[in-house]
């Protein structure tokens, strides 16, 4: 793989850049190229159908940015489209789900087995994880739980442990599964780290895997590293200024410029 240079990264808004900035510490010779659909956020709520369409769409556009390698960093789409994409196009992806999946299920086989898996409504309605972690091992104990709203509330910078909202939707989505008392819980869409904080004061124990981080580990070990100029370039399909503002949540520095691209001519 070393003729690769330029990997690109997409996901419905924000979320994804959990996975760039892990993948940017990994591969700091690397040109990354991310694009974020806000325009169009969130995927999660979307029909398999359109989730399929847009998952094209956005693979279309970073091939006209000349990349050689594509990181699904969207729990949505890598549930609901990887296949189609690996079918469509020649080159190589790496989604969210393995991932996450094998990195679960060696630190629940090593206590009791249980996982508990937090994703949008359409990567829960898949099984795509569940489906993924039992592939792995039947033993496991797999629990899903569908949290919607906690993109929106990353997206907003609702992310702070004590967060009135925050803390009031993470319960009404977790305090069921206590009982289930998990060993790991997979952060299925890419938005869910920065809420790691609420969630853990909600459901303190198991050990979170974040899907992004995972993903980023699996792309850099695929491609591997380079001595380049590590450029990095944002593109959005809405407010290039307001991506940019946002994104400093994600990356903990500052985006210095995104560029606006109309997703719908792809």
């Amino acid at each position: 793989m070393e003729e690769m240079q330029s990997i690109g990264l997409f996901d419905s808004g924000l979320g994804g850049l959990t996975g760039f900035r892990a993948l940017r510490k990994l591969l700091p010779g690397r040109d990354l190229v991310y694009f974020g659909d806000t325009a169009r956020v969130p995927y999660g709520s979307k029909s398999r159908e359109v989730i399929r369409r847009f998952a094209l769409q956005d693979t279309r556009f970073l091939l006209s940015q000349n990349v050689s390698a594509v990181l699904v960093a969207c729990g949505t789409v890598s549930s609901n489209a990887l296949d189609l994409l690996e079918e469509t196009f020649d080159l190589p992806f790496v989604g969210v789900v393995s991932p996450a999946s094998e990195k679960a299920s060696e630190i629940a086989r090593a206590k009791n087995g249980r996982v508990l898996v937090l994703g949008t409504a359409a990567t829960v309605r898949s099984n795509a994880y569940k489906d993924a972690l039992l592939r792995i091992d039947p033993t496991l104990e797999v629990r899903q739980a569908a949290c919607p709203l906690f993109v929106p509330l990353a997206e907003n910078g609702h992310t702070k442990k004590g967060d009135i909202a925050a803390t009031a939707i993470a319960k009404e989505y977790l305090e069921p599964f206590s009982a289930f008392r998990p060993d790991a819980v997979i952060l299925g869409c890419t938005h869910f780290p920065l809420l790691s904080d609420v969630i853990a004061d909600v459901l303190p124990g198991p050990v979170q895997v974040s899907a992004g981080e995972e993903a980023a580990r699996t792309m850099a070990a695929l491609v591997g590293d380079r001595a380049g100029t590590g450029k990095d370039t944002f593109f959005t399909s809405d407010d290039p200024v307001a991506f940019g503002e946002a994104a400093e949540l994600f990356l903990g520095a500052p985006v210095e410029r995104a560029f606006h691209t109309d997703i719908e001519a792809y």
